[in-house]
């Protein structure tokens, strides 16, 4: 492995790299990349030339530079993106001393992880797939690097590493499918892995949930068991917010020894598995109202549905739903203090208009219907562009510039319908979502974020009121573009102008969910049940061990069996030409050891003229079947039938 590299093996070497090096293109700093490009070029250059390589002197302050620049770019050197960006730097400054095939293979290997590590970024199926060109790459480079003058066709090196890959397929899915599963992960990951994802926050401002209706990203996907409810019914649940400040909602404290009441419903419950994409907070969001809760979860006083883990990796659970019910619950004390809390001072117009509210009507249901009617009969605009308020902000919304998102209605109506004595709390979540015809699953976006709010009516309880609704009912029953103004910014995989885009999305989709579902999302339950219903009954650790080793046992041996088998033909085939050998030795012709099959016929056919087109016809074949694609059984009888044929 210490012969030097040839202008091949370097060839295919960078080859293989630079498609490594493209699933990274987006998450390394531009100067690695070009540093990789600039020691490639060189290092080929080198290779042509048979020009010397950059000695020691000057690789080291280059590659103190490189760790310099790292922590530069990204502030540190271990974190994800440093690590990654360290390593592709590492192997860009490899190939400046890469003399020789061991050092091919060693970058080669590296290269290797290197791919791996860009499932840190992403486990779409776009990059899974992707991931098999430089793999197939990487593979036919190894094989170069082990022929001596790495000139192998293009086509024989890929043909030679598809096999290769494709005699480790069965071993591969025999550990996909069987091999134990471990919850959680086998290791750590860095914190900044989960930097830029996006979701709810942990409180809500003007502005905060509008920023999100601009994204067309998925936060969740819910595939219900039997018909999908109608879309004024679909309100996913998740932060809830007592405590306000004078411009931000939070949670505030929780209440005390204070455990969620069993509602009182009217229809049965709904049952549906949601696929929640990372979002590195502890949110689970479920329709409202929650009749079954997963495992590893908490549901608070105020029916918000939490994980034990902030949800770092795609999570799937199932769930079942109340969508007719109500909350025949008492109010203690406490509670009934923290629904009513308002800042000590600001926004006077509200509470001079909430103390009118409450003079004018007798019950709290009167109250709030008051309250909608205000909102119905002003001319309030929904908008993802409202102007900027200031410090009385609710205020300045409901009297004067009247135009706002989901945020500011919802915030708004809450400080109204406590300024008027009426308890009342923030709930945010989504609501809506598109159905995925393709898969007849719910799609909810992150630009179907919204907020609404609760009241506590007495001999009822919490009751859901929406008071974007009473402005934009369309945003409840067609969804947020239906509502928008024209030439309100939208996502783009939601406009109906690009209907043709939206359709390959779906599609596209579709199969994503499939490959999250069926690979990114076979954990260690999916496995007991697949296995369980292979088997036809319960199966245990211990079975599934058994299972794994007598699987991966019989790969092996397939696999044995056709390369044995391979082999065998060809040693068939070798054996009929030293036959053939042997009888142009016998007439004077020996085969020199340097000579290859067809310089050793054309040798022979000069010398032996009146059997010049038998000897080349015996020659040309078996260098096919030498040197081309696997022989079977037919062409190799046919060629050993022509040998004991020959007669000189």
């Amino acid at each position: 492995m210490n012969y030097p590299l040839s202008p091949g093996h370097v060839r295919w070497l960078l080859a293989a790299l630079a498609l490594v090096y493209g699933l990274h293109v987006l998450h390394l700093p531009v100067w690695v990349s070009a540093l990789f490009l600039c020691a490639g070029g060189w290092r080929y250059a080198a290779s042509l030339r048979r020009a010397a390589l950059p000695r020691l002197r000057w690789l080291l302050p280059i590659a103190i530079a490189a760790v310099l620049g790292i922590v530069a770019s990204h502030g540190n050197l271990f974190s994800r993106d440093a690590s990654v960006s360290l390593l592709a730097t590492m192997m860009a400054l490899k190939l400046l001393e890469a003399h020789t095939r061991r050092d091919a293979m060693l970058l080669v290997c590296l290269a290797y992880f290197l791919s791996i590590t860009s499932f840190l970024f992403s486990q779409s199926l776009l990059v899974g797939a992707y991931l098999t060109l430089p793999t197939l790459a990487l593979t036919a480079a190894l094989v170069n690097i082990n022929h001596p003058a790495g000139n192998l066709p293009v086509k024989r090196l890929l043909r030679l590493a598809g096999a290769m890959l494709a005699f480790s397929a069965p071993i591969m899915l025999a550990l996909f499918f069987l091999f134990p599963r471990i919850q959680g992960p086998l290791w750590g990951v860095p914190e900044d892995a989960y930097s830029g994802m996006t979701g709810l926050s942990d409180h809500m401002s003007p502005g905060s949930i509008s920023q999100l209706g601009r994204s067309d990203s998925v936060a969740f996907r819910a595939q219900f068991k039997g018909a999908i409810p109608e879309p004024s019914k679909l309100y996913w649940r998740g932060p809830v917010f007592w405590h306000y400040d004078g411009r931000t909602w939070r949670a505030g404290e929780n209440l005390a020894d204070q455990k969620p009441q069993p509602p009182q419903h009217t229809s049965a419950p709904v049952h549906y598995t949601v696929t929640l994409e990372p979002h590195n907070l502890t949110w689970l969001f479920m329709l409202d109202l929650p009749a079954s809760t997963p495992a590893d979860s908490t549901l608070s006083d105020d029916y918000q549905l939490s994980a034990r883990q902030p949800v770092r990796i795609r999570t799937r659970y199932e769930a079942s739903s109340y969508l007719d019910y109500h909350l025949d619950e008492t109010l203690t004390q406490e509670a009934h203090a923290k629904a009513l809390q308002l800042p000590r001072q600001g926004n006077p117009q509200t509470r001079a208009l909430g103390r009118s509210l409450a003079v004018t009507y007798k019950t709290s249901a009167e109250i709030v219907q008051a309250a909608l009617r205000n909102f119905r009969e002003h001319p309030f605009r929904y908008t993802m562009t409202p102007p900027l308020l200031g410090q009385n902000a609710v205020d300045e919304f409901l009297f004067t510039t009247r135009s706002g998102f989901c945020e500011h209605y919802a915030g708004s109506f809450v400080f109204l319908m406590r300024a008027a004595g009426v308890p009342a709390r923030v709930i945010t979540g989504y609501q809506g979502g598109e159905i995925n015809p393709m898969g007849h699953y719910l799609l909810v976006r992150q630009a179907d974020a919204h907020a609404w709010a609760e009241v506590w009516l007495q001999g009822q309880g919490w009751v859901r009121v929406d008071p974007t609704a009473a402005v934009a009912p369309q945003r409840i029953d067609t969804g947020i573009v239906s509502a928008l103004p024209a030439g309100e910014p939208v996502p783009t995989l939601m406009r109906a102008d690009l209907h043709w885009l939206r359709q390959f999305y779906l599609r596209w989709d579709a199969l994503n969910n499939g490959w999250n579902q069926w690979v990114l999302g076979y954990d260690e339950k999916r496995q007991m049940e697949l296995l369980s219903r292979l088997a036809g009954s319960q199966i245990s650790w211990q079975d599934m061990v058994v299972g794994l080793m007598l699987a991966v046992g019989m790969s092996v041996l397939i696999v044995a069996t056709l390369l044995l088998r391979q082999n065998h033909r060809h040693d068939q085939l070798k054996a009929s030409y030293q036959r053939f050998i042997r009888k142009l030795a016998r007439a004077g012709i020996v085969h020199a050891p340097h000579e290859g099959p067809l310089d050793f016929g054309q040798r022979a056919a000069r010398a032996l003229p009146a059997s010049a087109d038998e000897i080349t016809g015996i020659t040309v074949q078996y260098a096919a079947l030498q040197y081309g694609s696997a022989p079977d059984q037919q062409h190799i009888d046919a060629f050993r039938y022509q040998v004991r044929k020959f007669r000189l």
